[in-house]
């Protein structure tokens, strides 16, 4: 048998193999309790059908997927999470949740079944009561502790009575009478799904639509959906910005590029003023050398004061061109931060984004001074031999 042969033989086998793996895997036996996703096929006047990928026919009470206006929140072709209960004449019947949709009870013994598979159970907050809620489910009464109620503390509980929402059986005992539910472990299981979907997508570069969720000193903390990262203060804006809350308030949407991600350390960082023009692009247009412009004063540093001449752009007085000619410590001696002054644009460099400023009474001083010393030697350059020094021929004028 020669080389190709076999290995088109065993390729063969390996194949029937995985069949055969597969088929089994399809065809295996549900248990009370088991997680399916499924795909809906066809939705029906009481219920909808679904594909769960085995034999036989998955169906679900259509009750569970209608909104309180009574409309179908699913579609052909949608995929749902359900539970598996039973099976009867080749059809299974599923669950999204026990104690869904109007009017079914499911009893101690289904409540007891949901506990054991982890089946989440739909519940009415009836009142607060303490440490927590009285829930009404499927005919009996739980408690959920205030803790477990949403992913973060909730200030205004009565907003909660009356409110219908899923729970998660922490603990059933003495048959039934004892019952603890928790919303929150259904909403960190959701927000880990979409966590998990997340680390398949999201990539650095990527530009998103977020929700400012907190302030800080240090920036700002950013949603989007199931992760929450930090924009720094220095990404808020190209300018520079003292105190966030002066350009961002907590729920504003904002649109961020990803700056960083670290999923092992659970940390993924933002960049506002990514999403924003570089003002720096048009800084030799609007600021050329040579130009006097008008500034404020930014910050004194020990080397020279830095004055901002337009949103994001900063330009630097070194220290040595302050002191109009005599040395001076500190530039405070000078300026003071806030100030308004006049500059001279000395000399720009846009890819290493820096501006060298002078101020514009001394630039002008010693333009003049310039100007004064190239008359004269002008004047003496110009005069008649023989006729003596300037001095000379300005005494001779004056007594004149």
């Amino acid at each position: 048998m020669d080389n190709d042969h076999r290995e088109e033989m065993e390729t063969e086998e390996e194949s029937f193999a995985d069949m055969f793996e597969r088929s089994q895997k399809d065809a295996g036996h549900l248990e009370p309790g088991s997680k399916v996703e499924a795909t809906v096929l066809k939705i029906a006047k009481d219920w909808v059908f679904l594909d769960t990928g085995r034999k036989g026919e998955g169906v679900l009470d259509i009750k569970e997927v209608m909104d309180a206006e009574g409309n179908v929140t699913v579609g052909v072709g949608d995929k749902v999470t359900a539970w598996f209960i039973s099976s009867r004449n080749n059809e299974m019947r599923f669950t999204t949740r026990v104690g869904a949709g109007s009017g079914q009870s499911a009893g101690n013994a289904q409540l007891q079944d949901a506990y054991a598979a982890g089946i989440p159970v739909e519940g009415v907050i009836e009142k607060e009561i303490k440490g927590g809620f009285e829930v009404k489910i499927a005919g009996s009464r739980a408690f959920c502790p205030f803790s477990q109620v949403a992913l973060r503390r909730v200030d205004d509980t009565a907003s909660l009575i009356g409110k219908q929402m899923p729970f998660r059986i922490t603990e059933y005992s003495e048959n039934g009478r004892n019952i603890v539910l928790s919303h929150r472990a259904l909403l960190e299981e959701e927000v880990q799904q979409q966590k998990d979907a997340l680390k398949e997508t999201l990539k650095v570069g990527d530009r998103v639509t977020g929700r400012v969720t907190s302030l800080r000193d240090f920036g700002a903390f950013v949603s989007i959906g199931a992760v929450e990262g930090l924009l720094p203060v220095s990404e808020v804006a190209w300018s520079r910005v003292n105190n966030v809350s002066e350009v961002l308030s907590v729920g504003q949407e904002v649109e961020v590029v990803v700056k960083g991600i670290d999923w092992e350390k659970g940390r993924i960082s933002f960049s506002l003023k990514d999403t924003l023009a570089d003002p720096w692009e048009a800084a030799a247009t609007l600021f050329p050398e040579g130009s006097y412009q008008n500034g404020t004063v930014a910050r004194l540093t020990p080397f020279g004061a830095f004055v901002t001449l337009g949103s994001g752009v900063d330009g630097l007085i070194h220290i040595s061109k302050l002191g109009a000619g005599k040395r001076i410590q500190h530039p405070r001696e000078v300026l003071a931060e806030g100030q308004q002054v006049e500059v001279k644009v000395e000399g720009i460099d846009r890819e290493q984004k820096r501006i060298s400023l002078s101020l514009a009474s001394i630039s002008r001083a010693e333009q003049e001074q310039t100007e004064t010393m190239d008359a004269y030697k002008k004047t003496v350059s110009e005069a008649p031999k023989g006729m003596g020094t300037l001095g000379d021929l300005l005494k001779a004028k004056m007594k004149g």
